[in-house]
Parts: structure tokens; sequence; C-alpha cells
């Protein structure tokens, strides 16, 4: 069976083979999630066989939602599959729409629910090998200005959220 997500077609949402969505750079749903504790962010550097920005730095988990998944039950989700983390709940903060160059020939033209999910105290981490080879908690002005110096370290839409989207998604935290 394919890997199917849903994109939009001539204007209708409809599942189409994740590859495809991103060599055609069609515009579909995404779902974005940091993990917080306090002021930290917990992030993520892809595993090397992912088929695009293999090795960089990523927000908690990004993912796309199954056909029918709600956001929400998609973030959920995808914690527990990248990351083993079981037992928070994210938090809806915003919805952005971006389209950046991923590199390979493909293009992220995503819509991204983003959330934040609150753990207090550091919760056990067990990354899948397959999605995820490192972690590290951050403290999120740290992170901005890691990001300001080193952008080609991070993923195009880690980027995107600090540098246009930061207020909207993490409000109190970047006035800290």
């Amino acid at each position: 069976m394919t890997d199917t997500i849903p994109a939009w077609v001539n204007g209708t949402l409809t599942p189409v083979e994740k590859l495809e969505v991103h060599r055609r750079g069609l515009r579909h749903k995404a779902v974005s999630v940091f993990v917080t504790d306090g002021e930290d962010v917990l992030i993520q550097r892809r595993a090397l066989g992912k088929y695009h920005t293999p090795g960089l730095w990523a927000n908690t988990c990004c993912t796309h939602p199954l056909w029918g998944e709600a956001p929400q039950d998609c973030a959920v989700r995808r914690l527990r599959e990248e990351l083993g983390l079981t037992g928070l709940y994210p938090v809806f903060r915003d919805r952005v729409e971006y389209r950046a160059d991923v590199g390979g020939g493909m293009t992220e033209h995503e819509v991204v629910d983003i959330f934040l999910a609150p753990a207090h105290g550091r919760p056990r981490v067990e990354p899948n090998p397959a999605e995820v080879m490192a972690v590290e908690w951050v403290g999120f002005h740290d992170l901005c200005a890691r990001v300001a110096r080193w952008p080609y370290r991070f993923t195009p839409w880690l980027r995107i959220y600090l540098e246009e989207h930061r207020d909207r998604i993490f409000g109190a935290l970047v006035r800290a």
C-alpha cells in the first residue's frame, strides 16, 4: 500500500502518494509539534535515511496526517511513533502555510497545524532510529540564536517557524 497524504489537486482535497506530493510541490496538510519544558524545547535531528532533509535539526516532530485523521490525533500518534513519547497533550497554537525547497527536486508546500505539548519534567525519549538520529533539549532563545547563526543545520520549516511565526507559536516564551 502506498503512503498517501491529504493534498489539494485542482482545488479538491484528495489522497496523493507522499513522494508525488513533494516532487510536484502540491499544497498538502501537515502537523508540527514542539514539546516544551518551561522555556526549553525538545528538537530532533532527522535520521540519515529520510528521503529529504536527512541529518538536519527540526522541531520535536512533524508529519502528515493520515486521510481523515484529526490533526491533534496525528500529533499524539507521531510523538509516540517518532520519539516514544506518551501522556502529552498537544495544544493547538496556529495554522501556517509555507513553501520551501527541501532538496532532491522536492518541495514542501504545507498547510501546517502547529501544536505545543508542555512536558512538566523532561519525559524519557526513545527515538525511533528510522526517523530520528538524535534529540536535544535547548533553551528557546538559544535555539533561535543557533538557527540564525547556522541556518544550514536546520530544516527549512523550522527556520520559517522561528523567523516568521515565533510570536504566534510560542507566545510568552518569545517575551521571556
